[in-house]
């Protein structure tokens, strides 16, 4: 006879909501000031003139005006450079 309860397998603990990350306003579109431009988790889109980064590498349009993207190259801190995506309101 077993001294230890059979464990049995757990299959419905995966049921978190997404973190809704993504692109909120597209090149051409016109921004006020403080809002969301794109929601994500690491720095894949860099942050241009007029705009910022928050702590959670959300970027926020800093000033009015119309979004574009443009395609830069960064260097990394090992020295290597990647290409990234810059978010800029103009």
């Amino acid at each position: 006879m077993s001294k230890v309860k059979a464990g049995g397998s757990s299959k419905n603990i995966h049921n978190n909501a997404g973190a809704r990350l993504g692109v909120k306003r597209f090149g051409g579109q016109k921004v006020n000031a403080g809002e969301v431009l794109v929601r994500q988790t690491g720095s894949t889109k860099v942050a241009g003139p007029g705009t910022y980064m928050s702590k959670n590498f959300t970027i926020h349009a800093e000033k009015d005006g119309i979004v574009e993207f443009t395609k830069v190259r960064k260097s990394t801190f090992t020295g290597k450079t990647v290409p990234r995506t810059q978010v800029i309101v103009k």
